[in-house]
């Protein structure tokens, strides 16, 4: 995934996106994908570039923006750790883990670390109850954590 880095946003590249797909039914969110995959997330002057474009107005691009929960209208980290917090989850100890990546990350839930290297998101489920509690990072799951087990996730990624 080729990302600008923040900041630099290259609206050329936005209006080349638009422009494959303008005029076709249903192009908002394909887009808004594709500028998102080539930025990284969806600041305001790319949403601006892409209502232009598309011959929309900014609220019903920017509410599509905001409704769909992997799009994001800002900068994410490197890896997003997602914690599901799913019935089995919390019965088998996610608040633990929960805990524990909240302190070991030194952020909250929809927030990134200065690094930039992490976020944290909660989810509600991530289909894997059978090795509750789980996170995801980036598109790997791990289960059957602890908060020990947790902190080494963690380190993979350090």
């Amino acid at each position: 995934m080729a990302r600008e880095h923040e900041g630099a946003v290259d609206l050329g590249r936005v209006d080349e996106i638009v422009a494959r797909h303008k005029g076709r039914e249903g192009a908002l969110l394909p887009v808004l994908r594709e500028v998102q995959d080539a930025v990284g997330y969806l600041p305001q002057e790319a949403l601006e570039r892409v209502a232009l474009g598309l011959g929309l107005s900014l609220s019903q691009v920017y509410g599509v923006a905001t409704f769909y929960s992997l799009l994001y209208t800002k900068p994410k980290g490197k890896y997003t750790v997602r914690v599901c917090e799913s019935a089995p989850c919390h019965v088998q100890g996610a608040q633990e883990v929960i805990d524990t990546l909240v302190r070991e990350l030194g952020i909250s839930f929809g927030e990134t670390t200065p690094d930039g290297l992490f976020t944290l998101e909660k989810v509600s489920c991530l289909g894997v109850c059978g090795v509750a509690p789980a996170v995801m990072i980036g598109d790997r799951v791990y289960g059957n954590l602890t908060p020990e087990t947790v902190v080494a996730v963690l380190q993979e990624y350090r």
